[in-house]
């Protein structure tokens, strides 16, 4: 297992966390996308500017937040931090079910 010391280090020294990880798409420490099918499951580990940042269940939830299985939190559903995301991105772009009104089909 990893000692307090070097998890400490590796919290001090990683980067910025990418829009990715903000949205909760990728894990904080791995950087693992969880839209991928066979990513590991994600649990919140912590928060930034009102939103819950997510890390792999394990060893990535411990060192981002001490704790294996991160906060006591359900992370949103993964579709739903995607739309967030391109909302985010793309403000002015139609949503999914906008672009389908009034169609008949």
């Amino acid at each position: 297992m990893y000692s307090q010391e070097s998890i400490s280090g590796h919290r001090r020294g990683r980067p910025e966390p990418t829009a990715e990880t903000l949205s909760g798409l990728a894990c904080l420490i791995c950087a693992t996308d969880y839209r991928d099918a066979s990513a590991p499951e994600a649990v919140v580990v912590s928060h930034r500017d009102d939103r819950p940042l997510l890390a792999c269940r394990g060893t990535c939830a411990r060192m981002a937040g001490g704790s294996v299985d991160g906060l006591d939190e359900t992370p949103l559903p993964l579709d739903e931090r995607v739309r967030r995301h391109q909302d985010t991105a793309h403000p002015d772009a139609p949503h999914e079910d906008a672009r389908h009104q009034g169609d008949p089909s």
